[in-house]
């Protein structure tokens, strides 16, 4: 594999990049007129123009994209995360086209791509899930008895959902019809599928998720977990490995369930499992993510293994160099997702120009972005700026090294998550590892921004010492000494 387009932008495509051209590896970069000076375009040994601003004209472009790595003869494609990265038809239109595609087999993309199909291919596995339906619900009578049944309060989910979207908690009977028409029209119109099923609602989870790698020999392990469970709209915003609550036997449990779950599609690559965690630590499998993860440097930090690399060499149909017993967690990592949106108003989207951009460094401190001072937050695509990542030998130190970091990171000219991120760290119920995926509802307003942590209140106390005492000095007369003078 000589040269790898990466059918993707901002910083996974960068990271891609970096890995492949660390490998010897040639790579293009594909942009859109939006991207025109975009980062990642210009750090590619070449690239194309792929299309207009809106990614349905341009990074969704399957058949533009191919006809590029065609025409520039590229031995493989990497997806990324997003855009076209779970994608069964892109997978299969890359193999077809006798391109390499860096992630699974389209069957498995397609398979765990929805939530049905997946529970059914794990059920013979020995998975642990939550209770509820095996099928798609569309009778409504016949779904609210199937409620009543599994004990209220459940969840209704879209199939092919995702981040959140077809996704309600019904509290009771009474509210079940019309929560219902709201999850399947919501379906329909994010995913062009109104299909639903019910499961138990967990009331107070931990989102807990599992690295895999599989090669193409039939290997498969496990790269430990990570916690996802600091949401925010059913979207993660920080991460971290190892979970503070997992117990070593519980972590192999879950470790081998991921590894059956990979073995049940015939997975290669890459991979996530995602887990629920209650408040008993059982676990129940939740979904498979069948790509690289934003959060995927966490595992990187503490495994000290590249993950990009271990799918170029996958694609390749190397076997994998390590096995299980090789595998150990060394030291924590925690990671901040800096998003371009403005925390005291519900995280709306705030774009503008990077009037400042200077991004800390230091040992331990892992930035991953794709933006320089000046540059323009496209409005077309997700608004994350960048990834903040801290490791030390263990968590308090990670989370001391990720609040210094946040404090070092100077942006300007947009409203970020840095000050939400600093609130999450220095949140007792943090701190301590005592949260679940309700965090951000239960403990975070837009005041919670304004208000002072312990150091600033005691800063604050000891200034308001310092005027009242100043005010009770008596004033000297300035004799023209200039003694007492300093220019910084």
């Amino acid at each position: 594999m000589k040269k790898i387009l990466v059918a993707n932008r901002g910083e996974i495509a960068l990271r891609v990049m970096r890995t492949a051209k660390k490998m010897g590896i040639k790579t293009v970069a594909i942009y859109s007129e939006a991207d025109i000076n975009a980062r990642h375009a210009r750090f590619a040994d070449q690239s194309v123009l792929i299309g207009p601003p809106p990614s349905s004209a341009s990074y969704l472009n399957m058949d533009r994209i191919i006809d590029v790595a065609q025409a520039l003869e590229v031995d493989g494609i990497h997806p990324g995360y997003g855009f076209l990265s779970e994608n069964a038809e892109f997978a299969k239109k890359v193999t077809d086209a006798g391109i390499k595609f860096i992630g699974p087999k389209p069957h498995a993309i397609k398979i765990m791509g929805s939530k049905l199909d997946a529970k059914a291919t794990v059920k013979d596995y020995d998975i642990p899930m939550v209770p509820g339906t095996d099928q798609a619900i569309t009778d409504v009578k016949e779904a609210k008895k199937i409620a009543n049944e599994i004990g209220f309060p459940i969840l209704i989910k879209a199939s092919a959902g995702g981040g959140g979207k077809g996704m309600r908690i019904v509290e009771n009977e009474q509210e079940f019809e019309s929560q219902m028409d709201r999850a399947v029209s919501e379906a329909k119109s994010a995913f062009g599928d109104g299909a639903v099923f019910i499961e138990k609602y967990v009331a107070s989870p931990r989102h807990i998720e599992i690295q895999v790698l599989a090669d193409e020999h039939d290997h498969i392990v496990h790269l430990f977990e990570r916690e996802c469970s600091i949401q925010r709209r059913h979207q993660k915003v920080i991460e971290e490995a190892p979970s503070s609550v997992l117990t070593p036997e519980l972590r192999e449990k879950m470790g081998e369930a991921a590894v059956r779950v990979a073995r049940s599609c015939q997975y290669t690559g890459a991979g996530t499992v995602e887990f629920l965690l209650d408040e008993n630590h059982r676990f129940y499998f939740l979904e498979m993510n069948t790509r690289l993860q934003v959060e995927h440097p966490v595992t990187e930090l503490i495994t000290g293994i590249d993950l990009v690399e271990q799918q170029i060499r996958v694609a390749r149909g190397e076997k994998l160099s390590f096995s299980q017993e090789d595998l150990k967690i060394d030291g924590h990592a925690i990671e901040l997702r800096v998003y371009a949106e403005d925390p005291a108003r519900d995280f709306l989207p705030d774009i503008g120009t990077l009037e400042e951009y200077r991004p800390p460094v230091g040992e331990g401190i892992r930035v991953d972005d794709a933006y320089e001072k000046g540059d323009e937050i496209p409005i077309y695509y997700d608004p994350m700026i960048a990834k903040l990542i801290a490791y030390a030998p263990d968590r308090n130190q990670a989370i001391q090294k990720l609040i210094q970091a946040i404090e070092n990171y100077k942006i300007d000219g947009i409203e970020t998550t840095l000050d939400f991120g600093q609130f999450v760290l220095n949140h007792e119920s943090f701190t301590s590892g005592n949260f679940d995926t309700h965090f951000v509802k239960q403990y975070f307003t837009p005041d919670s921004l304004n208000d002072p942590t312990e150091e600033q209140a005691a800063a604050l106390m000891a200034l308001k010492y310092y005027l009242d005492q100043k005010a009770k000095l008596k004033v000297l007369p300035d004799n023209g000494k200039a003694w007492a003078t300093r220019k910084d």
